[in-house]
């Protein structure tokens, strides 16, 4: 399929921006799930691991939306930065800043789309979504109680 826009070099440049990051979180949440150390490790690990597998996901969606387009994905993976900050809170910190510019992505993305594919446009929304919901459960996470 074709997508005849104005800026459908823009659009296919985020997308591939998009795979880029999303395989950098595979590689990150695999990474802290290994560093998670504490009484608390076991439900954290799964839940790092099950980040780990949605961001494969996010990163695979993205590359069936570059394809379905007749474009080529990227092969890069997005930079990856290592703090060797390994207490749970810092993991967070870096995890919500992971997860804060992959959701600036999905907005960019819906903002050059709109108008021009729904599919592009609901890709963008869905994903947004889940990238709100997910800062939303890492800040509650960051919280401590009262």
């Amino acid at each position: 399929m074709e997508l005849y826009s104005d800026n459908k070099i823009q659009i296919f440049d985020v997308l591939n921006r998009i795979l880029e990051l999303e395989m950098a979180g595979v590689v990150r949440y695999t990474h802290y799930s290994l560093m998670i150390i504490g009484h608390g490790r076991i439900p954290i690990v799964s839940w790092m691991r099950s980040q780990a597998q949605e961001s494969l996901n996010h990163a695979t969606q993205a590359g069936e939306m570059i394809t379905h387009f007749g474009q080529h994905p990227s092969l890069k993976i997005a930079t990856l930065t290592e703090t060797h900050k390994h207490n749970i809170d810092e993991i967070l910190k870096e995890s919500l800043e992971h997860e804060h510019l992959a959701l600036k992505l999905y907005r960019e993305l819906l903002k050059l789309s709109e108008g021009q594919s729904i599919l592009l446009e609901e890709y963008a929304r869905g994903l947004i979504v889940e990238e709100e919901t997910h800062i939303g459960e890492v800040e509650k996470m960051l919280k401590k109680p009262v």
